[in-house]
Order: C-alpha cells, then structure tokens, then sequence
C-alpha cells in the first residue's frame, strides 16, 4: 500500500511539473509572438456624425457595403419680402430639394448619385479617403478626395457639353476634443456659366470652412461658411458668401440635422456658383438633411 502511495504522489509530481513548464513555454510564445506584431494599431478617430454638415461635405466615409440615402430640403424667405407669416415663414415655399445617394465601394472608396430641384442637376461622385485622422497622431489630419460631374439634362442649350458641369475638392479636416474644424480648397466649372449673365466665369476657384462643436455624445452645432474666389461675383453686391448654422442628432442609424441658411442651393456647384440671398433682408431659410444607414454587409449565422 506504502508503495503505491508513494507511486502515486511521484506521478502526480511529475505531472504537475510537466503542465508548469508548459504553461512557461506558452507564456513566453505568446510574448515573442507580441513582440512580433508589434504595439495595437491606433483607432480613426471619427470627426464628423455624417458626411454632410450644413452646405459643406465632410471627410467621413460610408463603410464597405454600406449605403446611405440622403434627403435634404430648404424652405422659402423666413422674412423679407418673400417671407413672413404670409408664407409661414418659407414653411409654404420649397427653394431646392435634394436626393443623394453614396454606397461604400471599400472603406475608402465610396461613389454616389445625387439631384438637386435647382437646375434639375444631376451629379455623379466620387469619393475617396487619401488619410485618416489616428488617436496616436501618427496621423494628425484627415484628408478626403471629392470629384463631381454634373448635368443639366432639361433646358435650352446648344450642345450637350454646354449642360455639363464639375467639381474638384480637397476636405481637410481634425478633431480637437469637442471641436471638429475643417477645410476644402475647391475647384468649380460650369461649362455654361451659371447664372447665364455678361461677364461671369465658367470655371473658379472657392473655398468652404466648417465646424462642429460637440454638445453631447449623440449631438452637436455645426457652422458653415463658403466664399468663391471670383471677379465677377467680388465685384457684384448681389452675390453672397453662403453661411449656414445647424443643429445635428445621430438617432441609431438616422442622423438629422436642422438648420438656417442664406443659400438658395444644396448642392457646391449651384450654392458656391450663385448665392444671392442677404441675411440684412430677412432672405434666409430653414432647412434639414435626414441620413439613413443601410447595412448591406453578410451577417454571420451562430
């Protein structure tokens, strides 16, 4: 009995040493192993909610099979000559109404379709993510690529070129805590100059700002403003900067934005081309932007 005991406990103890070094050999591959792949990748930070604001476009992406639909609507002159209670100040007048489509090609890549009630424009997009903003700053600046070409398919024109129209812009943009600012150097062609006036340009220069400033998590205030580097309109009073001021709620897979304008327009080409409302005339407007989520990604069965 004596012997079997003292058998036993030999057994035990060679088992029990063998799972020790085991478990020192796991150990130390698991820590060559880390040291292999190196520190974790630092995470994007995400610096707007959408990837529109009020007038301006931001550096956010839809992800890989995502689509998202977009509705955006300004209203009539809350005051002034057009506005007032006549007009339940512009509720009962629609200036410009747009449709956006964007789906994501990849996470960097996205294409869209969008049309827009003011000159029946119909643009194609594109879309595409050069760098991302990093929580390490290894990468301290987003940066985003967007490329417009335009038609007006209704109309009286000479040819079909004369409809044509594009937009070449640069979004750059950072988050600082609470506040996301942001900056688009842009390039506009209009192939036939819009307005149709004496001495407008058919191609300019202009560029958008942008901020948010964050209110809670699921909220924020966003401000907009837009100037074109333009003679023409430089040297004509009727012309204005678009300014533009919103209030953004991320409701799930909504987000919607409300906001007050002086821009006619919802599209870059047709606001930065021909703005001509004055806030000093009570010829501003409400307007809002509804976005929606659409996953169209594999789901796993478990």
């Amino acid at each position: 009995m004596k012997i079997n005991l003292k058998k036993s406990l030999i057994i035990a103890a060679l088992f029990a040493s063998t799972a020790n070094v085991k478990a020192q050999q796991k150990s130390s591959a698991d820590s060559l192993l880390n040291a292999i792949d190196g520190p974790a990748q630092a995470e994007r930070v995400v610096i707007f909610k959408s990837t529109r604001l009020v007038n301006s476009q931001t550096t956010e992406m839809i992800k890989k099979q995502n689509f998202n639909f977009q509705i955006i609507h300004r209203f009539g002159d809350i005051a002034g000559k057009n506005g007032g209670p006549q007009t339940a100040f512009g509720i009962d007048r629609v200036n410009d109404v747009y449709f956006g489509f964007e789906y994501g090609v990849s996470d960097n890549f996205n294409i869209g379709l969008n049309r827009s009630t003011i000159g029946q424009l119909i643009q194609f997009e594109l879309k595409y993510a050069v760098m991302h903003q990093t929580s390490d700053d290894s990468s301290p600046l987003a940066l985003t690529l967007i490329g417009e070409a335009g038609v007006r398919p209704y109309g009286a024109y000479q040819a079909f070129d004369d409809r044509a129209s594009f937009l070449a812009q640069a979004v750059i943009a950072r988050k600082f805590s609470a506040l996301s600012l942001q900056v688009s150097p842009t390039f506009v062609r209009d192939n036939t100059p819009f307005p149709l006036v004496a001495g407008n340009e058919q191609q300019f220069f202009a560029i958008q700002s942008a901020a948010r400033i964050k209110i809670s998590n699921h909220s924020g205030l966003l401000l907009d403003y837009s100037h074109p580097f333009s003679n023409y309109r430089s040297n004509n009073p009727n012309f204005q900067d678009p300014i533009g001021i919103g209030y953004e709620v991320e409701t799930g897979g909504h987000v919607f934005t409300v906001n007050i304008t002086n821009s006619n327009s919802i599209s870059e080409v047709n606001l930065l081309s021909n703005s001509q409302s004055r806030f000093s005339q009570g010829q501003y407007r409400i307007g809002f932007t509804i976005s929606r989520m659409f996953d169209f990604r594999p789901k796993n069965k478990k």
